[in-house]
């Protein structure tokens, strides 16, 4: 009787809430990831206007570097409000319009986004930057002239040869003022070893234009160098590394502590200042707004948020309605099985394969179970049947001989006490065989292990059945190829031959053979028991080592034995890690064949 499946461990329930659950994590996940998409392209907007604006702001300080005023500034302005869609506004200090994109008269917005001063404020080093420093760009009287910048571009290739031919690949760059400076191939820095017969010093020698330069810059600077009791004849050169104003003296190195350096750096930057003031535009304030484009924002409206769970609803409905669908085709089936499975034992249903998925494969499985258990269950009524036949012929002998006996009908002879200990060791065989069939079936079959040489177990099994091979006038003899050992219970052993070789003798006429023979086979030892009897038929074979199993139907131990020889010498192949194969051909005889793993010879002084 089927118990009632609660309504929340059933299979349909389970796939619909699973299949909800999904549709609302992926919903959500796609929600979450559509937020975090329009997050990221909001800030990759903001960094590409933040970008802009340092663009704006480093082209308008190149301007103020180049330009002594800003007149025709306003051109660049219009240019750089068309490419990046945002208004542009210059002013001086005191709010008057220097240049502005907006139409005249439109208000500025509430603070200056940065100050355009290329004396204190460096653009050009370093990109989307602001550095405190000289503009690079601003070159004033250092600039050199064209036959000075021919010179010093020969010096450059001179030097730039000397360092490849020591194995130094460079290139040339220019500064600002025009100067040539080598830097290291595909680098942005100057070689770091300067071979010897490369260090002439020409290149980093001042210009005739850079000498005038820098002996006004000196003497600008002694007055404030004098006040901080400094000598005011320091040795200027001009910069030498790239992005340098071209107009800063090189490292100069004053006795003293750091006070004194960082006063002679002091007097040095403010004379630089003065020196280059006439040559840059004037302080200006750089305003910038959004332009006439509105911004994009992330608007999450009503209507948007009806569109969102609309959509979600939707979705969910169309995934459950699916796995209903999917779920019932599914659920049929596992029914089918289930009912069949709740069936009386002794009927042995089967269920219809409708399907080629796994549902179709479960039902293929049910039915070969239900089949080897109906297989199984006529397997096990005839071997209670068997048994209670092999036990019931002894003990009816003997019981029927002790009865007469009492009687007094016949005499205890000894004949008769022969016979009736015949009948107890048949007895006591068929209940030894049960036993080890037992303990095989239960994993309790010991094992008492040791070298066996394979020729001395073949001639120990042999003089076992002698006689009976001589009642049976059936010629017994051994064939062993080399010296093979293996490593077995020799008792067991000696168990499954003898069972092979009695079943070989009784199935074997007058006059034929029976014949033991062991080999080696690569790492396993092959031991066959090979006959010239009646042999087996080839419907038959697949069954030899069934318990209570007989080529004859009769029944008779005479003529089949008990029907437990051969599944016994099965289960103990198996218990040596061995296998046990039979090949027959009718009316010319069998051949039974024990492969087992090989042993090594034990040493002489073991």
């Amino acid at each position: 009787m089927s118990a009632r499946i609660p309504l929340h461990k059933r299979l349909l329930v389970r796939l619909l809430i699973t299949s909800g659950l999904i549709a609302v994590c992926s919903v959500a996940a796609t929600a979450w990831l559509a937020v975090a998409t329009t997050t990221q392209a909001l800030r990759e907007e903001q960094g590409q206007a933040l970008a802009d604006d340092m663009d704006v702001l480093a082209e308008l300080s190149g301007y103020a570097a180049t330009h002594p005023d800003w007149t025709g500034v306003a051109a660049t302005v219009r240019k750089l409000s068309a490419r990046t869609g945002r208004r542009i506004a210059l002013v001086t200090p005191d709010r008057r319009s220097v240049a502005d994109s907006a139409p005249r008269g439109t208000a500025l917005p509430p603070s200056a986004a940065a100050t355009v001063d290329p004396l204190r404020t460096d653009t050009y080093t370093e990109r989307g930057a602001q550095v405190s420093g000289t503009d690079p760009r601003v070159v004033g009287p250092y600039r050199l002239t064209k036959g000075e910048q021919a010179e010093i571009d020969a010096v450059a290739r001179k030097r730039r040869m000397c360092f490849a031919q020591n194995g130094i690949e460079t290139t040339v760059v220019h500064t600002p003022s025009g100067r040539p400076v080598l830097m290291e191939k595909d680098s942005d820095v100057q070689p770091s070893y300067v071979p010897d017969a490369c260090a002439d010093g020409a290149l980093n020698t001042p210009m005739p234009t850079e000498q005038k330069a820098l002996a006004a810059l000196q003497r600008s600077a002694r007055p404030c160098l004098t006040r901080h009791g400094l000598p005011g004849d320091l040795p200027l050169t001009v910069g030498a590394r790239l992005g340098a104003t071209d107009a800063s003296p090189a490292p100069v190195y004053v006795k003293g502590d750091t006070k004194d350096v960082r006063a002679s750096q002091s007097c040095l930057d403010e004379a630089r200042r003065a020196q280059l003031d006439p040559y840059v535009a004037p302080v200006a304030e750089l305003f910038l707004g959004t332009g006439d484009t509105p911004a994009v924002l992330f608007d999450m409206s009503p209507a948007n948020k009806a569109k969102v769970f609309g959509t979600a609803s939707l979705v969910l409905a169309v995934t459950v309605a699916a796995t209903a669908l999917v779920a019932t085709r599914l659920v049929r089936p596992l029914r089918a099985l289930t009912a069949a499975a709740q069936q009386p034992p002794e009927l042995h249903v089967r269920v219809p394969v409708t399907t080629r998925d796994e549902t179709g494969i479960l039902a293929v499985a049910f039915n070969d179970l239900t089949e080897r258990r109906e297989r199984l269950e006529a397997q096990r009524k005839a071997m209670v049947s068997d048994i209670a036949h092999e036990l019931r012929s002894p003990l009816t002998n003997i019981r029927g001989w002790l009865e007469v006996t009492r009687d007094g009908l016949v005499d205890p002879d000894p004949a008769l006490l022969a016979s009736l200990h015949d009948e107890a060791l048949v007895l006591q065989r068929v209940i030894d065989d049960l036993q080890d069939l037992a303990d095989a079936d239960a994993g309790t079959l010991r094992l008492h292990r040791e070298p066996v040489r394979c020729d001395e177990l073949l001639q120990q099994v042999a003089a076992a059945h002698r006689v009976a091979a001589d009642a049976a006038r059936v010629e017994l003899r051994t064939d062993v190829d080399g010296e093979p050992w293996l490593d077995a219970d020799p008792v067991r052993m000696r168990q499954a031959l003898g069972n092979l070789v009695s079943n070989a003798l009784r199935h074997t006429p007058a006059g034929g053979s029976v014949t033991l023979s062991a080999r080696r086979h690569g790492d396993e030892i092959v031991l066959e028991v090979a006959d010239t009897g009646t042999g087996i038929a080839p419907d038959e074979l697949p069954h030899v080592f069934e318990r209570f199993w007989r080529a004859e139907k009769s029944r008779s131990r005479r003529t089949g034995g008990s029907g437990l020889g051969l599944p016994i010498v099965r289960h103990l192949a198996a218990a040596h890690d061995g296998t046990v194969a039979a090949a027959s051909e009718p009316g010319t005889g069998s051949v039974f064949t024990l492969r087992m793993p090989g042993g090594p010879a034990p040493r002489p002084d073991a």
